[in-house]
């Protein structure tokens, strides 16, 4: 047989580590054999010898009694150690010798509410809704301004500044004035003229009131009756200066602001969740948090609004969080580092046995009730906690999930391969499952389908039983079906016809490559491009710019992705250049017919050999059940499997 210095070159480097795996695993393979029956035949040297089998290094499920070559590759087969037939598909039998050589280690199923920690950076910051403006209530001149510097703290009407201002002086006259008139008509037998006093004097004081004189400061100047030239502002609030925006001798007019005053006993904590955390984060959710400026203290929070929208640059949703801060340790613009830990109910909401049957505000979460009472804050109606996302305790704990540690679990994409010990087995003896899991809480998977409570799943080794399972060429993690089918497209009669002519284009390049002929290669190529065809001929490369391809909004890309797959391929140099490029066409051309089906009256083969391109592997399409391999020709022409079959209905089996 002719070998390829690519398959010289390739064998030099891959042979010795496939033998080192081969022993390996054929050193586990041979522990799996089932116990010999007990008896006459089972005493003598012969029952404790295993048979020897011959089978190739790329196809184990090739055995022989003797030496050979390979039926799929055309390889020399190698000895290995028998073993008796399993006794099931996705089955492995151990001796107890090989279980604690392979360290296997076994974990019961059980049903709990698992908890996942969700760790979070954010910073502290003001609580806009203790915020407070100090402002100019009528026009003047500060006169005298009481606080002269940013971070002085402040208690409730505590003086501000002196405001001179002579509206105010004016407004205090009337008043009197106002008082005056009522004094002089209160004898008086003309009972409008005294009520008119009387209505002039009540909108004198609102005046007054209006422009920030308190009542203390009306009665005061009632019984003087002089009027003030300046008039005090005092704070409406407790609080720290934030924000000083006037100096004294500055003048403002009416609504100026003066200063910002911030409460800095409950402060506001934003942090930034992913939008893969979103669904462990629920409104009045407790938060933990630890702050680099205040080690060895840990503060809490709860969740009081998580933002409705996403920001598309970050891929993050910010979430604040309600902080009291009665002692002061705390100061806005810390940096912080969070974790919320969420406790999972069957069905996914959250579950807080504290909150069974109580009643929340939607504004303030801290505010929690026995009793459907308005809130003591803003006085909105209290609402459920199970209307906010919570799960109480007594309800959830039927429908506790299913859960597996982490270890378990070996995850191929959506689906998962999990090895349970079969239970009654003389021998241990182990089952591979595929499961559906749900979310990762911490260091266990909530199970979603495949498994049963109480059952044993294997921890520690499954990596090694899988390893085991693929040498043997039985079904493993890396043999787990799709979910889903290929989407399929509506096909016209015209359409179907013109596939045959793309198949055609498709089928020539294989066969010039399989046969090594790169001339034959390069005319394919030109056909298929349409260089060799007339635009609108329903064969070769005209069928794909056929209008029943091109007009179909459906198959016109499919038709497209192949066209352009076969001019990039015309560029490539050499025999080589065009195998590599093969490979781009058969995805391109997989992709329409699984998704359109065969021509009519052709089944369609998905071949897959596993050493072309140094071992990475690659397939390809052909109508005959008989492998031609187009990537090494004749030095491998039969080297390859049969995956998959693609017939007229579409998708691929």
């Amino acid at each position: 047989m002719r070998t390829s210095p690519t398959r010289r070159t390739f064998w030099a480097k891959t042979l010795p580590s496939l033998l080192a795996a081969l022993a390996a695993g054929y050193g586990l393979r041979a522990a799996c054999a089932p116990a010999q029956p007990a008896g006459p035949a089972a005493a003598g040297p012969a029952a404790t010898t295993p048979s020897t089998v011959w089978s190739c290094s790329m196809h184990p499920q090739v055995r022989s009694d003797g030496p050979g070559d390979c039926p799929v590759c055309g390889m020399d087969l190698v000895e290995v150690s028998g073993n008796a037939a399993p006794s099931g598909e996705r089955r492995i039998i151990l001796d107890p010798a090989a279980v604690a050589l392979a360290e296997i280690t076994t974990t019961r199923v059980e049903r709990r509410f698992p908890v996942a920690v969700l760790r979070m950076a954010g910073s502290l910051t003001y609580d806009e809704t203790r915020r407070r403006t100090i402002n100019a209530w009528v026009p003047g001149r500060l006169e005298r301004l009481f606080v002269d510097f940013e971070g002085l703290s402040l208690r409730a009407d505590d003086h501000v500044a002196d405001l001179y201002s002579r509206e105010l002086v004016t407004a205090q006259e009337v008043f009197l004035q106002a008082r005056r008139t009522v004094a002089d008509t209160a004898d008086s037998v003309l009972g409008v003229l005294r009520d008119s006093s009387l209505g002039t004097l009540a909108e004198a004081r609102k005046r007054l009131v209006r422009w920030g004189l308190s009542d203390g400061q009306i009665e005061e100047l009632a019984r003087t009756g002089t009027p003030a030239e300046h008039v005090t502002i005092h704070a409406p609030t407790g609080g720290v200066v934030t924000n000083l925006n006037k100096k004294q001798g500055d003048y403002v007019v009416e609504g100026e602001r003066i200063a910002t005053i911030d409460d800095l006993s409950h402060l506001w904590l934003r942090l930034d969740a992913y939008e893969s955390e979103l669904a462990w984060l629920h409104y009045g959710q407790a938060v933990e948090f630890e702050a680099a400026a205040v080690p060895g203290w840990a503060f809490e929070g709860t969740i009081a609004f998580i933002a409705p929208v996403l920001d598309e640059h970050t891929r993050t949703v910010r979430v604040r969080v309600n902080v009291p801060n009665l002692d002061g340790r705390l100061k806005p613009g810390m940096f912080v580092r969070a974790k919320v830990r969420a406790r999972l109910a069957g069905d996914g909401l959250m579950m807080d046995a504290d909150l069974a049957g109580k009643w929340i505000c939607p504004m303030h979460p801290e505010v929690i009730e026995e009793e459907p009472i308005g809130c003591r804050l803003c006085g909105m109606d209290l609402v459920t906690t199970e209307s906010v996302g919570f799960e109480a305790a007594d309800a959830a704990s039927a429908r506790a999930p299913l859960v597996i540690p982490v270890s378990a679990a070996l995850v191929t994409g959506r689906r998962a391969v999990v090895y349970v010990r079969l239970p009654g087995s003389e021998r241990p003896t182990f089952e591979g499952r595929e499961v559906v899991l749900g979310a990762r809480a911490g260091d266990d998977y909530i199970v979603r389908e495949g498994l049963e409570e109480g059952e044993l799943v294997v921890t520690r080794g499954g990596f090694k039983l899988d390893s085991a399972m693929q040498i043997q060429a039985r079904p493993s993690m890396m043999s787990v079906a799709p979910d889903d089918e290929v989407e399929r497209v509506a096909v016209t009669a015209r359409a179907r016809a013109a596939l045959g002519g793309a198949w055609e284009a498709y089928a020539t390049l294989h066969a010039a490559l399989a046969a090594d002929d790169e001339p034959a290669a390069r005319a394919a190529l030109e056909l298929g491009t349409g260089g060799g065809a007339a635009a609108g001929d329903a064969q070769a490369g005209g069928a794909l710019t056929d209008s029943a391809l091109t007009d179909s909004a459906d198959l016109a890309p499919l038709a497209e992705a192949v066209r352009d797959a076969l001019a990039r391929a015309d560029g490539a140099e050499g025999i080589d250049g065009l195998r590599a490029a093969f490979e781009e066409v058969t995805a391109a051309a997989e992709e329409l017919f699984a998704r359109a089906g065969a021509p009519e009256g052709r089944t369609l083969y998905r071949v897959h050999c596993p050493m072309a391109f140094d071992g990475r592997g690659a397939s390809w399409l052909q109508a005959e059940e008989e492998v031609m391999n187009p990537y090494y020709g004749a030095a491998m022409l039969r080297c390859g499997s049969v995956t998959g079959e693609i017939s007229a209905a579409g998708s691929p089996r």
